[in-house]
């Protein structure tokens, strides 16, 4: 059992300290570093969507936990295409907004607690030995370099409390 938690433990410390996926002088923007990243394809999808992408690319400075690919094709099948229709807009803003918190906050000054978002509503931020989580998304990759913030990689897609 303890040698469990030490294995656990040591892959969360190996996995807040990956480097970036940006250099971390970039002159790209949270838009431009997720196209570039090539795990983002959904995200950047939703975020021309919800007409979010000229708020993205501002000054900000912003904190974005970045849903992957992969943690898109988790929600229920159709959850996708539906947000991305026209209709639908208000509501997939309102999602992405939730990812968003309007600061620049790096891994090392990570706490436990509650952290407003751009969209008003707070998200539950618990950070321990074993990681980080934002509400229940697990972070798996941490301070990924943008001009005008940082993103912070989860593994599922974090929604608003109604």
């Amino acid at each position: 059992m303890i040698k469990n938690l030490l294995l656990t433990a040591a892959t969360a410390v190996a996995i807040l300290s990956q480097p970036a996926l940006a250099e971390p002088n970039t002159k790209a923007d949270i838009v431009e570093v997720a196209v570039k990243a090539d795990s983002f394809k959904t995200l950047v999808a939703a975020v021309k969507a919800a007409g979010l992408v000229d708020v993205l690319k501002g000054d900000g400075p912003f904190t974005v936990f970045a849903p992957t690919d992969e943690a898109f094709k988790k929600l229920p099948k159709g959850t996708v295409e539906s947000l991305l229709k026209p209709e639908n807009k208000d509501k997939l803003a309102s999602i992405l907004k939730y990812h968003v918190i309007p600061a620049k906050v790096m891994a090392k000054d990570v706490k436990s607690g509650k952290a407003k978002t751009v969209l008003g509503k707070e998200v539950n931020i618990t950070a321990s030995e074993w990681g980080v989580k934002v509400d229940n998304a697990k972070v798996i990759k941490t301070d990924v370099a943008a001009s005008n913030g940082v993103i912070h990689v989860i593994d599922q897609v974090i929604l608003p409390k109604s």
